[in-house]
């Protein structure tokens, strides 16, 4: 019996976190969160369709979309937004939701949660 192996629209998710707001910070923290996230998939660059970054309302620095840019996602639809200030929340927070073309189950991808946010989404696998 073959498997058929069919193409999907899947969200892939991260986060990570940053020790101080600065230019620097954000797109390497980002680049690093990024890489993770498609190395551990086995995503590449034609299976992106958008990535929605957003950041706490202590992110300034940057925005983490030039990171993408500078790895060469300049072609993917980017988009930054602010994160909702919740009291307890997790400051200096970036997080990341990459839409993906991908044959995997929802329940085979693995989101990335790096530095600060290691704790953020314990229920999913890593």
């Amino acid at each position: 019996m073959t498997k058929i192996f069919r193409m999907s629209v899947r969200a892939l998710r991260g986060a990570t976190t940053i020790d101080r707001d600065s230019r620097e910070e954000i797109i390497t923290r980002t680049k690093e969160l990024l890489g993770e996230m498609f190395l551990r998939n086995e995503v590449d660059k034609d299976q992106l369709i958008s990535i929605l970054f957003t950041g706490t309302p202590d992110v300034h620095g940057a925005f983490p979309a030039a990171a993408a840019r500078e790895l060469g996602y300049g072609d993917v639809p980017l988009m930054c937004a602010q994160e909702l200030s919740i009291d307890g929340g997790t400051p200096l927070c970036i997080r990341v939701m990459a839409h993906i073309e991908t044959t995997k189950a929802r329940d085979e991808l693995r989101h990335v949660y790096l530095w600060g946010a290691k704790g953020l989404r314990d229920d999913l696998p890593a």
